[in-house]
């Protein structure tokens, strides 16, 4: 089987790059319904919560146009004045509905995505006129998807209202022998009872499609095995190209090491193995230093150039092998080692005719 044929197939979750760069587009996954059903809910609680204050309003709003403007003198003046009077009372009657439902908007959405602030959903994209591309969603499966939930919607919620209508029938019957006020009274407490009931249902259904949103989302941000590795590739690198650049980094450090090696008082070998370069100045440093070192292929170049700048080398295997194992360039020499180094480093300076401050 030829598994280059699903190198392609997206069976990979979405990386955290690739969820950040969807929300930058405002690319979340959110369910409209949420917002919707909840702004019900909280518009009708807020009637049962103030229905004196509405009743009051609205009777006095009215109660004025028809006891006492009827009357006005039909002027421009008067008519602008009428209308600025009557669009004030309006809002003040609206105003706990449309506070409401902002806030609660914005807490379903809060929600949902958290905070998030982003212009690029209102930037216009020609693609969308493209009348393939409409058509093609038109007849897709989300838009099958989209239709099913709608009917499911428009069903729960004809079925909802023709229940509670039948359940409350011989009362809605007898109502042509109340007093209108009753009838009014009536109507609203069942008006009221149905927008809760039908709000609750609604959200049920909403919660629904928040999950059926977030497979959606999640399937939509799916990426195969190459798209990660060509993010992480644009992310972090070329693999190929950092290794090259770590072996020249490493190469330069290399050099630097052998051209510290002709400085050194004393190179301590295995003697084939290891060598360590060591190198002291009583005025600057508190214990000797390694200036370079190195095993097998390395070794032998720090004691070529050592024999080429007339270094001194002595075999310690012991003493090689504690060094490179326990100490890195520039480090100075642990202070259990402290005894050797110095018998090596007199014995150095003897051979050399010098004494050791």
């Amino acid at each position: 089987m030829n598994l280059q044929l699903f190198a392609g197939e997206k069976t990979e979750k979405g990386t955290a790059k690739k969820h950040s760069d969807a929300r930058q587009k405002g690319q979340v996954a959110k369910s409209a319904e949420i917002a919707s059903s909840f702004i019900l809910v909280a518009t009708v609680s807020v009637l049962m919560a103030i229905g004196p204050f509405f009743r009051e309003r609205v009777l006095a709003l009215f109660g004025d146009i028809f006891r006492r403007q009827m009357t006005m003198e039909v002027t421009d003046a008067n008519v602008m004045g009428l209308f600025a009077n009557y669009v004030l009372q309006l809002l003040l009657i609206l105003a706990p509905i449309l506070i409401v439902t902002i806030i609660v908007a914005l807490g379903a959405n809060y929600v949902q995505v958290g905070w998030l602030f982003t212009t690029q959903p209102l930037q216009p994209k020609f693609s969308k006129l493209n009348p393939l591309s409409g058509l093609k969603n038109l007849f897709g499966m989300r838009s099958i998807v989209e239709f099913l939930k709608s009917s499911l919607k428009l069903i729960a919620v004809g079925i909802i209202v023709y229940l509670t209508i039948w359940a409350e029938h011989d009362k809605i019957m007898s109502l042509a022998y109340v007093p209108v006020e009753d009838i009014f009274s009536y109507v609203a407490s069942l008006t009221v009872r149905l927008g809760l009931l039908v709000g609750v249902t609604l959200f049920i259904l909403a919660i629904a499609d928040y999950f059926y949103q977030k497979y959606e989302y999640e399937k939509s941000l799916r990426m195969s095995k190459q798209d990660i590795k060509d993010e992480h590739k644009n992310s972090e690198g070329d693999p190929l190209i950092k290794g090259k650049i770590k072996e020249k980094q490493r190469r330069l450090a290399l050099m630097r090491m052998m051209q510290e090696v002709p400085k050194a008082d004393v190179i301590i070998t295995n003697p084939t193995h290891f060598a360590v370069a060591l190198q002291y100045d009583a005025s600057k440093m508190d214990a000797p230093r390694v200036i370079a070192k190195g095993q097998d292929y390395l070794a032998l170049r720090i004691r070529q150039i050592a024999k080429e700048n007339g270094v001194l080398t002595m075999e310690n295997k012991p003493l090689a092998r504690a060094l490179y194992q326990r100490t890195d360039i520039g480090d100075a020499v642990p202070a259990d080692l402290f005894q050797a180094v110095a018998e090596v480093l007199a014995y150095v300076y003897r051979l050399k005719g010098r004494r050791h401050v």
